[in-house]
């Protein structure tokens, strides 16, 4: 025991004399959890997320939606229709009840009431 008496009379170091202490707000946020992989919940997700595949309509099924848009204009109407998705392939089908301005044979568009297009190859349904 007589070895380390002189350490025993050496002063306290006072870190406040280079640095100033840390407020507590600061001392936490070394410990806080932190995300390594980011983005990588994200993935997850959208690796998980379901699409379905566009349905190719026979001959006779797009003629019957052909026939129903003869006469619609400005009519109150519900369709449903497929919209591709922008990640994955296939998309998801889409009913919604809409005011049809025109269609567009040369483009072969259904024109909306609020701008919008939808491709008549699209529609598989309309009431």
């Amino acid at each position: 025991m007589n070895n380390y008496t002189d350490m025993l009379y050496y002063p306290h170091h006072d870190p406040n004399e280079k640095h100033k202490r840390m407020s507590i707000y600061q001392r936490s946020a070394q410990f806080a959890p932190f995300n390594a992989l980011t983005g990588f919940y994200d993935e997850i997700d959208e690796t998980g997320r379901i699409t379905s595949e566009k349905i190719i309509l026979e001959q006779d099924e797009q003629e019957k939606i052909n026939n129903n848009l003869k006469d619609i204009n400005n009519k109150k109407m519900k369709i449903t229709y497929f919209i591709k998705d922008k990640y994955k392939s296939g998309g998801k089908y889409i009913k919604e009840e809409v005011i049809i301005k025109k269609i567009d044979n040369i483009e072969k568009v259904i024109i909306l009431s609020d701008k919008r297009k939808i491709k008549l190859d699209d529609i598989i349904k309309i009431e």
